[in-house]
């Protein structure tokens, strides 16, 4: 914490005191070298202060000499009086500090940093028995953008081993045919179902918006798995002044009033991916159709999508995209759109996906995330699957 040092004359010090500037006073010595006497205030200013206003958030060690030990006394004796009555004012020095929450990331054996391979853009996890699965992008470029869905299974979170693709991308052509990536999972009706984002040809060729999202179906998370005749489930916006008339992707899936809650990115056409927002679409059955709220976007940011139930609302994980308030945060929202912010995320994963008991069972027992899996890099590597472990300070 920053040291400010400044010398004080009792006059100097009785005119700050005039002047109403306020600070924490932290504590307090007075001693006695003839013929000045000596005090040492330390406080913590809750007030801007210099000039232009700025604000100095830190601890300030005031040595104030006076010229007769009777002035020296008298504000001595107001200073100890107002730090005793401290804690009954319940003042803060930084009032827009927000806890925070550490992340701990660690090896995800078995799909972890490998040679020439990519993985990335995992989903969230489900358990189903004793098995945990996790669905992600696989290829041999480091982008997600000429991949297929593949899948593995751990039976701690912690070891995994990968048991082969699940997801091909469509026939050359087809809105799928160039890719099918960024998977995720919704349980439902006894059911599995796995969306996806397609794209039908390589970024840069010079075409217009082709990023959309569909779906896969299968009675078992081993597949085999059917891609849904209604393809897709949700494409960019033809309103170009619509915040994801560019693309659509990330799906995010929780069930809530007995409905299925889509959450998505978008991006606006001629935008850059700092101004990526995040959607929602809502449907009355797992196929959809998914209609989108009238109030998107509902958070102003966020590259990457990571929503679970947390009580009887709902909470999101915000990663580096964003205004600066969001960035690396948690959020919560009573009715799933209206989202505020709650906590600062250190060292944010990328690209999670997380453990969600909770996603689809509409109990109101949603409790905060633990932890989950993220795009892991390193260096001289494609990216990879990583754990990550989320602690509150």
């Amino acid at each position: 914490m920053p040291l400010h040092i400044k010398f004080y004359t009792t006059a100097a010090l009785e005119r700050g005191i005039r002047g109403g500037r306020k600070a924490l006073m932290i504590g307090c010595l007075f001693w006695q070298v003839p013929p000045r006497d000596f005090m040492v205030i330390i406080t913590s200013p809750l007030s801007p202060v210099g000039r232009g206003g700025a604000s100095f958030l830190g601890i300030a060690i005031n040595l104030i000499s006076s010229r007769t030990s009777l002035h020296t006394m008298r504000y001595s004796l107001i200073l100890i009086t107002l730090f005793a009555l401290l804690p009954l004012l319940n003042l803060s020095a930084n009032p827009t500090a927000y806890p925070k929450i550490e992340v701990k990331l660690s090896e995800c054996a078995g799909i972890s940093a490998e040679k020439d391979v990519m993985r990335r853009d995992p989903s969230d996890v489900i358990k189903v028995g004793e098995r945990f699965y996790v669905w992600y992008t696989k290829g041999a470029e480091y982008g997600g953008y000429n991949g297929t869905v593949w899948y593995a299974i751990s039976p701690d979170g912690h070891t995994w081993t990968e048991k082969g693709e699940a997801v091909a991308r469509g026939a050359k052509g087809t809105w799928d045919g160039q890719s099918a990536f960024t998977p995720n999972i919704l349980v439902a009706e006894g059911r599995y179902w796995l969306f996806y984002t397609g794209v039908s040809f390589y970024p840069g060729q010079g075409k217009g918006p082709d990023s959309k999202i569909g779906i896969a179906v299968s009675d078992s998370p081993d597949g085999p798995w059917e891609k849904l005749a209604s393809n897709p489930a949700l494409t960019n916006s033809d309103d170009p002044k619509q915040f994801d008339s560019h693309l659509v992707d990330d799906a995010c899936l929780i069930v809530r009033d007995g409905k299925y809650w889509f959450y998505y990115k978008g991006r606006q056409l001629g935008k850059s991916p700092a101004h990526t927002q995040m959607g929602l679409a809502i449907a009355d059955k797992p196929e959809g159709p998914y209609v989108r709220v009238e109030n998107n976007p509902v958070i102003p940011g966020n590259h990457e999508v990571l929503i679970w139930p947390e009580g009887t609302g709902v909470a999101a994980m915000i990663g580096t995209t964003g205004p600066k308030l969001i960035k690396r945060s948690l959020m919560v929202s009573e009715d799933g759109m209206n989202f505020v912010k709650t906590h600062d995320v250190l060292n944010s994963p990328f690209a999670p996906g997380g453990y969600r008991p909770e996603a689809f069972t509409e109990s109101d027992l949603g409790t905060r995330l633990e932890w989950g899996v993220h795009i892991g890099k390193k260096k001289g590597h494609h990216p990879f699957i990583q754990r990550y472990d989320l602690k509150v300070q």
